[in-house]
């Protein structure tokens, strides 16, 4: 009973996503149309109420009750398997149109910078719809609330590291190490992503006097095949044991290369040298579908928002077109490692190693504007 209306809900078998999404909008629209719904607590949609109650009855909202993988039965340890698998595999096959690659070959484009920056004063960059329309890509599956969002806010945020202390303080590191690019030599890692990471490692050292380390660790390898379905788990106590041996490190960085369709070509030009693109990845630790997802937390959100904000603002004053949006997806991508932890695919397949490379410089002397002047 609710509002005075009996509702007659039957559990959802099998029904996930967005048909799961449209049937909880139309029962909101025939039972509870002009009825109060938390009385006292207005922080949430209508849909979002419906939708954590819904969750409550669909088998695939379990994960959502706060169980660790360890307290999940059968069912949900096979739930969580599927979430990781989909974290680790639709990350780097985000298109140029900020969409996921569907694996069909678009027309050839070449995208280029038009040079123009945006308009980032804090009155524009305090309008939510402003930001959203201009400066981040939000996939189908998840949503961000203009209080998740706050320009002004994020801007606001201090990204400086420490220099009055010893130690390195950004750590490289990638949980893809076998991404590779249009003319990459087949066992060279110095072709990879990994050789990229050398290249932005090396600049930091040496010509911003930034400590950087670089971890090499291999992730999406198993038993010599390429297998990215447990790549972050894998991942994760390498990278806390090094946080914990080293904890002047301040910024985390995962190093990609994304996947868009053969016809594209993420390019631009920056100081008459041919360049790859960038896109800041941002996991919200939820979904459309089934809301917070426990199983993935993390208390740093709006930092991680806030560094990648930040950057993509450098980004848009000092080099336009450089940067690609900003791509908000579910899951968390272990981005819960540090407050300034940064996902960033840089380039794709498409590009060459010497695109990449001048990529790095770029993305070097953003994060020296960002963290230290």
């Amino acid at each position: 009973m609710y509002g005075g209306i009996k509702l007659d809900i039957h559990p959802f078998q099998a029904v996930e996503g967005e048909v799961a999404e449209e049937l909880l909008e139309q029962s909101k629209v025939m039972y509870l149309t002009g009825f109060s719904y938390l009385e006292g607590d207005k922080s949430h949609s209508m849909g979002e109420w419906l939708l954590s109650k819904a969750n409550e009855l669909i088998p695939l909202g379990g994960y959502v009750e706060g169980k660790s993988a360890s307290e999940t039965d059968t069912s949900d340890a096979d739930t969580y398997a599927m979430i990781l698998a989909a974290q680790a595999n639709d990350e780097n096959e985000v298109g140029a149109d900020g969409q996921l690659v569907n694996g069909e070959d678009d027309s050839a484009q070449t995208l280029h910078t038009a040079g123009v920056p945006l308009d980032t004063s804090i009155e524009k960059m305090s309008d939510f719809n402003y930001l959203i329309s201009n400066f981040y890509a939000v996939d189908s599956s998840t949503m961000i609330r203009p209080d998740e969002l706050k320009g002004e806010e994020l801007l606001s945020k201090n990204m400086k590291i420490n220099q009055e202390t010893d130690g390195p303080k950004i750590l490289v590191y990638h949980t893809h190490s076998q991404e590779m690019f249009a003319d990459s030599v087949e066992g060279d890692p110095s072709t990879s992503i990994v050789g990229v990471g050398d290249y932005l490692t090396e600049l930091l050292n040496h010509t911003y006097q930034i400590q950087t380390l670089h971890h090499t660790g291999v992730y999406d390898l198993i038993n010599g095949e390429l297998d990215r379905s447990k790549a972050y788990d894998m991942a994760k106590p390498d990278i806390q044991k090094i946080l914990e041996e080293n904890p002047t490190i301040e910024v985390v960085i995962d190093l990609h290369r994304d996947g868009v369709n053969e016809g594209t070509h993420l390019v631009t030009e920056v100081n008459g040298k041919q360049t790859a693109q960038i896109m800041f990845f941002n996991g919200l630790s939820k979904t459309r579908a089934n809301g917070e997802i426990d199983y993935l937390a993390n208390p740093y959100i709006q930092d991680n928002l806030a560094f990648s904000l930040q950057m993509q603002v450098a980004a848009n004053n000092k080099y336009p077109g450089f940067a690609r949006r900003i791509y908000l997806r579910g899951y968390r991508y272990n981005m819960h490692f540090m407050p300034k932890s940064l996902l960033i695919e840089a380039g794709a397949q498409t590009n060459t190693v010497e695109e990449m490379k001048n990529a790095m410089e770029v993305l070097a002397d953003l994060l020296h504007t960002v963290l230290i002047e």
